[in-house]
C-alpha cells in the first residue's frame, strides 16, 4: 500500500507547511509531524487501510502471548509475542528474539502467524502495531515511530537473548533504518522492499534513511522484487547500491512483488524461506 503514500504525498504538497527551525533542531514532542500537515493524514489512511483488530485470527495458533510496551511518552503499543517452542511444539527457553517490523497497512494479529517456523527453531516472535494503528495508543507520527522501535530494540536486547533477529518489511524498514545508528547488538537483518528516500515527498533530509545506514552491512540482507509495483527497483536502487557497497547480501528476484502481496502462493512461500533461511542459517559462532 506504499504506493498510496507516495501519492497522497505529492498531491499534498503544495498544501504542506514546511518544517520550522525549531523542529529540525528536535525541539519538539515525538508525536508533531516532521513532514508537514500531510503527514497525519496520510497516516491516517494508513491506519484505515490496516483495518481492525481481530483477535480471533489468533484462534488456531498455540503459545502466543499479548504483549504490551510502555514507551517515554507513555503510550502503550501492544501487540503478540509467539513463544520458542521447539520442533516439539513444547515450550523451551528461547535461544534468541525475532522481532517484526511489518508494512503500514497491516497489523500484528494478520502476520504473526507466519513466523511460526521462528517459534520451532527456538526463537520468541515480537511484532507490534505502530503507534495508532490497531491496539496501539498515541498518535501516528514518523517521528515517534522511529523513537518507539529504539527503544523495543534496546529492551529486547537487554533481556536475556542469545541472538537478536529483525525482519523489517515496507515502511518498517524506514521505520528501522531511520535509528539505525542506535541499534546496537544485532545479529542478523533483513530489509525486504523499502525506498531509499523520503526527502521526495517533503520530509527533512534527516529522515532519508539511505544516510543511516552504519559502514558495516555485513550482517544485513536487503530484498528487492523486480515485481513490485508498490516499491519499484527505481525507488530502492539507491539504498540497495549503497548497502551492498557496505558489505550487505542484496537479492534482486525477478518474481517477488511487495511483501505478502505476492501475486503467487508459491512465490510467498519461497521468500519466506529464503529470509528463514538467512537468519536462521547464518548464525554466528
Amino acid at each position: 500500500m506504499f504506493n498510496r503514500f507516495l501519492i497522497l504525498f505529492s498531491l499534498l504538497t503544495v498544501f504542506s507547511c514546511s518544517v520550522s527551525a525549531e523542529q529540525r533542531d528536535g525541539d519538539m514532542s515525538l508525536e508533531q509531524s516532521v513532514c508537514g500537515l500531510k503527514e497525519p493524514l496520510t497516516f491516517w489512511l494508513w491506519s484505515r487501510l490496516a483495518g481492525k483488530p481481530n483477535a480471533n485470527q489468533l484462534s488456531d495458533l498455540n503459545h502466543v502471548e499479548d504483549i504490551s510496551f510502555e514507551t517515554k511518552d507513555h503510550r502503550v503499543l501492544r501487540g503478540y509475542k509467539l513463544k520458542a517452542t521447539g520442533n516439539e511444539g513444547e515450550l523451551i527457553t528461547p535461544e534468541g528474539y525475532l522481532l517484526v517490523l511489518q508494512g503500514n497497512a497491516i497489523l500484528a494479529d494478520r502476520l504473526i502467524s507466519e513466523f511460526a517456523r521462528f517459534s520451532s527453531a527456538g526463537f520468541d516472535v515480537y511484532i507490534y502495531d505502530f503507534r495508532g494503528y490497531g491496539r496501539s495508543e498515541g498518535r501516528r507520527r514518523l517521528k515517534a515511530i522511529v523513537s518507539d522501535y529504539m527503544e523495543v530494540i534496546a529492551a529486547l536486547n537487554s533481556a536475556d537473548y542469545e541472538k537478536h533477529l529483525i525482519y523489517a518489511m515496507s515502511f518498517g524498514g524506514i521505520a528501522f533504518l531511520n535509528g539505525f545508528e542506535q541499534h546496537t547488538g544485532l545479529d542478523r537483518i533483513i530489509v525486504d522492499s523499502a525506498p531509499s528516500r523520503l526527502s521526495d515527498y517533503g520530509c527533512p533530509e534527516e529522515y532519508d534513511h539511505v544516510n543511516h545506514l552504519p559502514d558495516d552491512c555485513s550482517h544485513c540482507m536487503f530484498i528487492v522484487g523486480r515485481n513490485d509495483t508498490v516499491i519499484p527497483l527505481a525507488m530502492s536502487q539507491e539504498l540497495v547500491d549503497k548497502a551492498q557497497q557496505k558489505g550487505a547480501v542484496i537479492l534482486r528476484d525477478e518474481e517477488f512483488g511487495h511483501p505478502f502481496m505476492d501475486y503467487d502462493w508459491l512465490v510467498h512461500r519461497r521468500r519466506l524461506k529464503i529470509m528463514e533461511e538467512y537468519l536462521l542459517n547464518n548464525k554466528l559462532p
